[in-house]
């Protein structure tokens, strides 16, 4: 019997559930994100029946293996990949198999509870592990995250992938076979866990053929190094459908001293040469990542860094902090670099000896901004407008951040039309310009991911008499039947300054489908014409 349950259950409840099921054995899988939750809700089954065993496994409990179990409640530990060790676990509780046989395993004796462990067990070959989903199962719009191979070239020091060389990979037609299971289940999403996708390039472009051929509507996620990239590959991948992938790629910095440090041998030159080789295709979704954090980088360097990622324009840009997590040889060498870090999971940097604690709350705060207001692409025209009035793009980002900071905007819950509305206050008080054009954009931006009619009572709309008049003949001209159209009038050519940065104080006028999000045309010719007709 496997139940799913997540962070945001009650503790009670999950127990409830799980008791519910009367188990001899209870297996976790323990990551970062769910340690301390499983810890608990162990130590309440145990109190409330002790005899029921509990199995531990996952990257958690596979560094300190012996350790975890003396000081917690359970009985068992999975060392490393668990898949073999699970099965073998099965058949040692079904008198099939002697404990003492079982490799990769830690038990905690009944009696004195010493811990027993029978020795490492070797990495399995992939194509053993059974796929887990069944002919019957529902997928339809879910989230899956798929593993074609394990294990990374690379050497990343703050990774676990860094503890075992060598990369493994699943038999391509098994991996082809499978993904058209779930194409055919209608999955929404698809996340490729392997740690660097394209690091076979021969083994990707198969993949990759294989799902740019597809009718689907399903997106596949892929994490990627961008500088490994080839011309055959980005050149296959031009033949995507819009929104068939989506690549998450590694920058981390852009400082070549820090990627020598946490011994990364790429440099930021050529992952920008390939990321805007993918961005002029227009077809992959990018994400970028950049870590805090890392050791030999100080505040000024990392905003360089973000500038420096920033220029590409990818599409989203995650501001991520260093995280000491067990098995790495970055949590060895913490004290070499002054890192002092959390010591509950998930292991975030605190400071070092090059960032100081107060300056990565900073960067906390304007990760907030990015995530918020660039990652949503919600803003992209008022961001274009207010990042014109600072040095940097980071400077605009940490002067919204310290101005929310300043308002309480973080401890308060404030809705989606405020997080527009607040770029008034701050025009007002910290860029110190008139609003008028302002006003403008953010109505843009506004209506172009909310198409109702109605826009909020900050924003201006001067529709004279005549207006209306031709508004309404326009619509009943043009679309009788249909009562999912309006016109808007701007003040200013918003389309001219999206295009060409150029503000133009004149008249344009747009129409909007509010049933079709990217359904926005300009009519500013015609009504122009109509308006002139009416005023002779």
């Amino acid at each position: 019997m496997i139940k799913e349950f997540s962070i945001n259950d009650k503790k009670d409840r999950i127990v409830e559930a799980i008791l519910e099921e009367k188990p001899e054995v209870i297996a976790f899988s323990t990551y970062i994100w769910n340690l301390d939750y499983v810890r608990e809700i162990s130590e309440l089954i145990k109190l409330i029946h002790g005899h029921i065993e509990i199995l531990y496994g996952g990257p958690e409990v596979s560094y300190d293996s012996e350790e975890f179990l003396t000081h917690n409640a359970g009985d068992y530990v999975i060392e490393g990949e668990g898949e073999k060790t699970y099965r073998e676990f099965i058949e040692y509780k079904l008198g099939m198999k002697e404990i003492k046989d079982i490799k990769g395993l830690y038990c905690k004796e009944k009696s004195m509870g010493n811990i027993m462990y029978h020795g490492k067990r070797e990495l399995m070959d992939m194509n053993e592990i059974i796929f887990p989903y069944a002919m019957n199962e529902n997928l339809s719009n879910k989230i899956i995250y798929y593993e074609a191979s394990r294990g990374c070239p690379f050497n990343c020091k703050y990774c676990l992938s860094s503890t075992i060389h060598g990369v493994r990979f699943l038999e391509v037609n098994r991996v082809k076979k499978e993904l058209q299971f779930f194409i055919d289940k209608g999955v929404k999403l698809i996340k490729f866990v392997d740690r660097t996708f394209n690091c076979n390039s021969r083994f990707a472009m198969e993949i990759w053929k294989f799902l740019i051929d597809q009718n689907t509507d399903t997106t596949f996620h892929f994490e990627i190094s961008a500088d490994i990239l080839t011309e055959e590959e980005i050149k296959l991948l031009s033949k995507a459908p819009l929104g068939r992938f989506q690549f998450e790629v590694g920058v981390q910095t852009t400082n070549d001293e820090v990627l020598k440090n946490i011994n990364r041998r790429v440099n930021f030159k050529d992952i920008k040469e390939k990321v805007c080789e993918m961005e002029k295709i227009k077809n992959i979704k990018q994400h970028l990542d950049l870590i805090a954090g890392l050791p030999g980088e100080d505040y000024e360097s990392f905003k360089k860094s973000f500038n420096q990622v920033y220029s590409i324009r990818p599409e989203e840009i995650q501001l991520g902090f260093l995280k000491l997590l067990k098995g790495s040889s970055m949590r060895k060498e913490a004290e070499f670099w002054g890192m002092v870090y959390s010591p509950y999971p998930p292991y975030e940097i605190l400071k070092t000896k090059d960032m100081s604690y107060e300056e990565i709350r900073i960067l906390k705060k304007v990760e907030n901004m990015v995530d918020k207001y660039y990652n949503s692409q919600k803003f992209n025209t008022i961001i274009k407008y207010c990042e014109s009035k600072f040095s940097s793009a980071y400077d605009f980002f940490f002067n919204l951040a310290m101005f929310f900071d300043e308002k309480g905007y973080f401890e308060k819950s404030i809705s989606s039309v405020d997080y527009y509305k607040v770029f008034l206050e701050f025009n007002e008080e910290i860029i110190k310009d008139d609003s008028k054009i302002l006003k403008e954009i953010i109505k843009y931006d506004y209506l172009n991911y909310n198409k109702k009619k109605w826009i909020p009572e900050f924003l201006h709309r001067d529709i004279k008499g005549e207006e209306k008049k031709v508004f309404k003949e326009y619509l009943s001209a043009n679309y009788p039947k249909n009562n999912n159209y309006h016109i808007e009038k701007y003040d200013i050519d918003v389309e001219c300054y999206i295009n060409h940065g150029e503000i133009l104080e004149k008249s344009i006028y747009l129409l909007y489908n509010e049933k079709e999000w990217n359904d926005i045309k300009n009519i500013t010719e015609r009504l122009v014409n109509s308006l002139k007709l009416c005023k002779m």
